[in-house]
């Protein structure tokens, strides 16, 4: 996996989770790479992918079966796809719009290149 400075790795792994889930590589009430899986196929330590494990269980996208392992939640799908919408909505839709004002491109071009992309 190919890390960002600019963001916590153990972030990087919580979008990774994120991804896998929103296209149901992993379902809900299916279980998930073990911690030591997930450190070795991101390559890092162990106690990064705990980190991450740590911080899904507190959003409640993933839980713990004592001794069977870790799995994503009843509704982990949808719970992503509210964390990761608000996301889009509050931190990525503004700098799009920053940058859409400062070089004076109108929705309707945007829309053209989304259509356009969506033929691809």
């Amino acid at each position: 996996m190919d890390f960002d400075n600019t963001k916590p790795i153990y972030l990087q792994i919580v979008d990774f989770f994120y991804e896998n889930i929103l296209v149901r590589r992993w379902q809900d009430e299916e279980r998930i790479p073990s911690v030591r899986e997930v450190a070795v196929m991101v390559e890092v330590n162990p106690n990064t992918a705990i980190r991450a494990f740590n911080h899904l269980q507190e959003l409640e996208v993933i839980y713990n079966k004592r001794g069977i392992g870790y799995f994503v939640s009843k509704d982990g799908y949808e719970k992503v796809l509210d964390i990761k919408r608000n996301e889009f909505k509050e931190q990525t839709l503004p700098d799009v719009f920053k940058q859409m004002r400062l070089l004076d491109v109108t929705f309707e071009e945007v829309k053209n290149l989304y259509d356009q992309h969506e033929k691809e």
